[in-house]
């Protein structure tokens, strides 16, 4: 099943949510009108692709609209498709990987999916013939590091862990050093996801950060956050936070095909100029998939 129809296939929860409401406002399209244009707006707020998100878009439209001449449905659908895959295209969708070792930090609250997002991402790059190394980071929630050494044995890649408690950048450096005697490609490193007590966090991802700088000077890094599909608007909430705390530069957003919610992957690349790099659509190891703006947006409506 290719990207396409694998997106369409998750998002059915959703386009059957924006299908009930987008979908009413162009079913009953009698002419563009302020009317029209508030109906729209209403209906992409409803499946979540937010207010501020929403309100640009319809602008945009409105602008585009009026300069073209558009007239029929289909015109102004087409051009509403537009916009919104310009509004995804906020950076590169792809993991920077030139260096060996590069290495990515997988940041996000408990029970986003971070650890079998990070599972899913060793088994593809696994099997594209690089050699992946998993670093168990999160030595604070139990069993973390437990459940991350199945994934290793899934995916038939290595990991380096330390006891419950540890220091979780000193799990890093050991990493860091095993990555290096071992000819290791790729470094993907689980890290606590405690937002609640923020200064720690802060503190912990701050430590880690300059370990990786002093060790890793001249590699490829990214920092992936794993937000939960299911969770909307609450998900932005928590993208902008870690944004401020650990310089976000791609986002993993998971659980999309159990949501009808999936227009917060509009919402999210639109409010933090960030680009989502990988959505999950599934329990399966290939069920988590590289981004494409045109083919989601095609999919959603």
């Amino acid at each position: 099943m290719g990207f396409f129809d694998k997106i369409k296939n998750s998002l059915k929860k959703t386009r059957n949510a924006i299908a009930a409401t987008l979908g009413g406002v162009f079913a009953s399209f009698r002419g563009v009108s302020d009317e029209f244009y508030e109906e729209l707006e209403e209906s992409m707020i409803l499946a979540d692709i937010g207010v501020e998100t929403s309100c640009k878009a319809v602008e945009m439209l409105r602008q585009r609209v009026k300069e073209r001449k558009l007239k029929e449905a289909e015109e102004v659908h087409a051009c509403l498709k537009e916009i919104l895959v310009e509004m995804l295209d906020v950076g590169d969708t792809r993991l920077k990987m030139r260096t060996r070792p590069s290495i990515v930090l997988v940041i996000g609250v408990n029970g986003v999916g971070k650890t079998t997002t990070i599972g899913k991402l060793a088994h593809s790059f696994a099997n594209q013939g690089r050699r992946v190394l998993l670093c168990a980071a999160d030595t604070f929630r139990a069993a973390a590091a437990d459940q991350l050494e199945i994934w290793a044995g899934r995916a038939d890649v290595q990991i380096v862990r330390q006891h419950e408690g540890a220091d979780p950048a000193a799990v890093v450096y050991d990493a860091i050093q095993a990555a290096k005697a071992r000819g290791t490609d790729l470094i993907l490193c689980d890290t606590a996801g405690r937002l609640h007590n923020k200064a720690n966090l802060m503190n912990e991802l701050g430590k880690i950060a300059r370990i990786i700088d002093r060790e890793l000077p001249d590699a490829d890094k990214e920092v992936l956050l794993v937000l939960d599909g299911t969770t909307g608007q609450n998900g932005l909430m928590q993208a902008k936070e870690f944004k401020q705390i650990a310089g976000v530069t791609g986002i993993a957003l998971t659980k999309l095909d159990g949501t009808a919610k999936g227009g917060i992957v509009i919402a999210v690349a639109d409010a933090l100029q960030i680009p989502v790099k990988y959505i999950g659509v599934g329990e399966q190891m290939d069920d988590l998939m590289p981004f494409e703006a045109k083919a989601f947006v095609d999919a959603l409506i």
